[in-house]
């Protein structure tokens, strides 16, 4: 559950001590978010096996305070297919659809490098009080090194201080002036032919305390605006309103 008091504990950032304590952590999210990306570009390949299911089933999986109504041929894993009580979900669906497996996105489904045809989402219980968007001025920006360059469909890409702790992942940025930016961080490929099906990522909070991670292909961020519209959509649709 979310801290009430983390808003608090994220206020004295002109420290550089705790700037650095914040870098840090987000820092091993990064090389976590490294490994899940080698793992999402073989993801194709795996789905080819038996880890995969049509059933459009509804399965209700609650998630602190939060439950949510998903198919069965959208959960990425076999042991995370069933209602009930869950620390967190993985989806996997089909762009721009936004559908799970079935005989019509099967084809996109079973190749290895998916040509950004899937968007990869994973739902857990909020942990800290800011998303991405909400991250960009008080921890981002403090990162970014030199002026800023143009990037796909608008956006601004920022290259960050090498000592932050991020390899090659850049962010870019859209809407800055507005009260939900977009912000993504991404590791790009020299060759747009390269991309994998999960260059790119960001969170948003979703629901009463869900975190929303979701993962996608840089040869998406030209239709920034749709996809992020399309995540939020699809889990207002996803989340059980009652009470």
């Amino acid at each position: 559950m979310r801290d009430d008091n983390s808003d608090a504990d994220e206020a004295p950032l002109l420290s550089t001590s705790f700037l650095w304590k914040v870098v840090g952590a987000l820092a091993a999210l990064s090389v976590a978010s490294l490994v899940l990306s080698y793992g999402a570009a073989r993801y194709g390949a795996w789905l080819a096996q038996d880890g995969r299911t049509d059933s459009e089933e509804l399965l209700a999986v609650t998630i602190g305070q939060d439950t949510l109504a998903l198919p069965a041929n959208m959960f990425r894993f076999p042991e995370q297919r069933k209602s009930g009580d869950a620390d967190q979900v993985d989806i996997v669906v089909a762009w721009p659809e936004m559908a799970g497996y079935s005989a019509a996105t099967a084809d996109r489904f079973n190749q290895a490098d998916d040509g950004g045809n899937l968007l990869f989402l994973q739902y857990s219980q909020s942990v800290m009080s800011r998303d991405m968007s909400g991250r960009l001025e008080p921890i981002y920006r403090r990162l970014f090194s030199g002026e800023p360059q143009p990037g796909p469909g608008g956006l601004s890409l920022h290259r960050l201080d090498p000592n932050a702790g991020y390899g090659a992942e850049v962010i870019l940025t859209g809407d800055e002036t507005s009260p939900m930016p977009f912000v993504t961080r991404c590791i790009l490929p020299q060759n747009a032919g390269d991309a994998t099906s999960s260059d790119c990522q960001r969170d948003i909070h979703v629901g009463r305390d869900l975190t929303l991670l979701y993962r996608f292909s840089s040869r998406l961020l030209p239709e920034w605006r749709n996809l992020d519209r399309a995540v939020r959509e699809f889990s207002d649709r996803r989340l059980d309103p009652s009470p």
